[in-house]
C-alpha cells in the first residue's frame, strides 16, 4: 500500500505503508495546478489496483487514471457543493455559480469512477445521486489512541478547542464567552488560525486574556491539552455543511472522557444528549456558550460522569473498527469484478 502526500517531509516508511511526497506547494494556486499535476505522476509510477482520492481538486487525476484504465474510488469528506455556498469570503452570486460549476463537474466526473466513499451519511445521500455505489464510512477515532482513562485529578480550569480556526466554526463567539464566564476557567486553543485578519480581530476581544493559542500541536500535544481540559467546544455555525457533519473532534472529546459543548444540531443532539454526555448550545449566543462552560466547572462531578458516558458509547459505538470491516467489506465488493451497470450492494445501504 502506498500514500501520495504533499506535505514536505520527504518520503519514508509508516507502519508498513510507503508514503511518497511530492513536496509541499508553496499556496493554492500552485497546489491545484503544478502539485495536481506531481501526484498525477507519483501515483502513474505506482500502477496500482485501485486509486482511492481524498481531495476534490485531485477529480482530474482520477479522471486521468480511470482513462489510463485503472479503478478509482472518490472519498468524498464533504458536500464540496453545499461548502461552497457557505465561504463567507464569496459573495452570494459567485457562491452560487461556483457552487452549480463544481456540481455539475463533480457529477460528470465522479460518475465514470468505480465507487464512492462518504464520511457521513449525508454525503452518501449526495454522492448516491451520482454514482450507483456509495458507501458510508464514519470517521471515527482509533480506540488505541484513547486506550489510557482520563485522570480527573490532573484537571484544571479550562475548556478546549482542537481543529482549525475560523469564523464559520465559532472563534469569534468562543472569544467573546470567555468575557462573561463566571467561573475561572481559561479557553485553550490548539489549531492554526484560517485567517490572519481573523486572529488580529479575536485577539483584541476583552476575552482574549482568558485564551492560551497554542497554535498547532501534534497528536501527543493534543492529548495533553485534553487531559487537562475539564470539557471539548465544538461549537460550529449552523451552515449546510456542518449542520450534519460528524465532527471526529466531537468523539475524539467524547473518548478522551471530555463532556462535549456543541452546537444545538438535531444530530449532534441525539448523539450528545442521548448519550448524556455533554450539552448543547446555540452556537452563535456567547452566553449560552459562557453559561456552559460555567455549568461543567462548578460541577466536576457532572463534567466527569458525562466524559465517562460520552467515553462508553466512543467505546461501544463510534470507533473505527467497526468502519474498516465496513471499508473491507467495499474493497472486496469492488475487487470483485467492474462496477458499471450493476446494483449497489447490501454492504452499501446504511
Amino acid at each position: 500500500m502506498s500514500l501520495v502526500v504533499a506535505d514536505g517531509f520527504g518520503d519514508e516508511r509508516v507502519d508498513g505503508i510507503r508514503v511518497i511526497d511530492v513536496g509541499r506547494p508553496k499556496g493554492r494556486l500552485e497546489r491545484m495546478l503544478r502539485t495536481t499535476r506531481r501526484v498525477l505522476e507519483a501515483a502513474r509510477a505506482l500502477d496500482a489496483d485501485v486509486y482511492q482520492l481524498h481531495d476534490p481538486e485531485l477529480i482530474p487525476v482520477g479522471v486521468s487514471l480511470h482513462r489510463a484504465g485503472h479503478r478509482v474510488v472518490f472519498d468524498s469528506h464533504e458536500d464540496v457543493p453545499a461548502q461552497l455556498l457557505a465561504k463567507p469570503y464569496l459573495n452570494r452570486v459567485t457562491r452560487r455559480l461556483l457552487s452549480a460549476a463544481y456540481a455539475a463537474y463533480e457529477r460528470s466526473a465522479c460518475r465514470r469512477f468505480d465507487g464512492m466513499l462518504a464520511a457521513t451519511p449525508t454525503i452518501r445521500q449526495h454522492l448516491a445521486t451520482i454514482h450507483p455505489f456509495a458507501v458510508t464510512v464514519n470517521n471515527y477515532p482509533l480506540l488505541q489512541e484513547f486506550s489510557e482513562p482520563p485522570d480527573w485529578s490532573c484537571k484544571a480550569q479550562e475548556v478546549c478547542y482542537v481543529g482549525s480556526i475560523s469564523a464559520i466554526r465559532g472563534i469569534r463567539e468562543l472569544v467573546q464567552a470567555c468575557a462573561l464566564l463566571q467561573s475561572p476557567a481559561r479557553l485553550t486553543l490548539a489549531g492554526r488560525f484560517s485567517e490572519p485578519a481573523l486572529e488580529h480581530e479575536v485577539r483584541g476581544f476583552v476575552g482574549w486574556e482568558r485564551v492560551v493559542a497554542h497554535g498547532h500541536l501534534d497528536r501527543q500535544g493534543v492529548r495533553g491539552v485534553m487531559r487537562r481540559a475539564v470539557a471539548g467546544l465544538v461549537t460550529l455555525h449552523p451552515v449546510a455543511n456542518y449542520v450534519d457533519a460528524l465532527p471526529v473532534k466531537m468523539f475524539e472529546y467524547m473518548a478522551a472522557g471530555l463532556p462535549v459543548i456543541a452546537s444545538r444540531f438535531p444530530l449532534w443532539q441525539e448523539i450528545i444528549e442521548g448519550n448524556d454526555c455533554g450539552l448543547c448550545v446555540d452556537p452563535e449566543n456567547a452566553g449560552a456558550i459562557a453559561a456552559a462552560i460555567d455549568h461543567l466547572c462548578a460541577r466536576p462531578d457532572v463534567a466527569r460522569r458525562m466524559g465517562e458516558n460520552g467515553r462508553r458509547a466512543v467505546f461501544a459505538r463510534y470507533n473505527w473498527q467497526g468502519e474498516a470491516a465496513r471499508l473491507g467489506a467495499f474493497y472486496d465488493d469492488l475487487l470483485d469484478g467492474p462496477v458499471k451497470g450493476r446494483q449497489r450492494p447490501a454492504n452499501a445501504t446504511v
